[in-house]
């Protein structure tokens, strides 16, 4: 059964656009093909959400609704436009806001869903960073590039530290209209900061020993 849930729905449309902008822009710098390009737009855009459902035992929202999908050429087609006005647009900021604003809108939506599956705290926070980043992990792939989450970037954090700020605030208001608007601010701030002052996680490293 589908979410109706206004909120939920307008920062779905929002995510899938930006992730799917932000995919086909990677898939352009590798000089993929219009299919290729395609593809891993969509798998950005629906990778995560996808993999969201299938956790809490939903049929996936990709295939209940033709707007979504339709939210998703809207990104792969804005990412093509923007190739022909930029040189290099997967690294344009232009392209590095829609990657936060989808991390932000994705942190958001697997955090309601999960709050509506009745999850702990665990499970909400799992399942928001699972939607946030599962797309981009998936076209990396794709790409045949180690996902980047792993090894580089304050990234995933922010979905982390978004979905716990969901969680709280969903504790202490009724609704989850707050605590949608809280996560997604704290989620898109936190990646703004990060990129600013380029924050990454401590590596885990030592002496070389022979």
């Amino acid at each position: 059964m589908m979410i109706l849930n206004p909120v939920f729905e307008v920062v779905n449309a929002i995510g899938l656009i930006a992730f799917a902008l932000v995919g086909s822009s990677k898939a352009v710098r590798e000089e993929f093909d219009l299919f290729g390009v395609l593809i891993v737009g969509l798998l950005t855009a629906f990778g995560g959400g996808t993999a969201r459902d299938l956790l809490v035992d939903r049929m996936p929202m990709v295939l209940q609704s033709e707007w979504n999908v339709l939210f998703g050429f809207c990104g792969v087609l804005l990412a093509i436009g923007l190739r022909y006005a930029i040189a290099v647009p997967d690294e344009h900021r232009i392209t590095v806001c829609a990657d936060a604003v989808g991390l932000a809108a994705f942190a958001t939506t697997g955090a309601i869903i999960a709050s509506d599956a009745g999850l702990p705290a665990f499970g909400v926070v799992t399942i928001a960073t699972i939607n946030a980043v599962g797309g981009s992990v998936l076209a990396d792939i794709c790409l045949d590039r180690q996902p980047f989450i792993l090894f580089q970037d304050f990234y995933a954090s922010c979905a982390v530290l978004g979905g716990s700020s969901f969680w709280i605030v969903a504790g202490l208001t009724p609704g989850t209209t707050v605590a949608a608007a809280v996560c997604a601010g704290t989620t898109v701030l936190i990646r703004f900061v990060a990129i600013g002052r380029d924050w990454r996680l401590p590596s885990v490293s030592g002496p070389v020993v022979d």
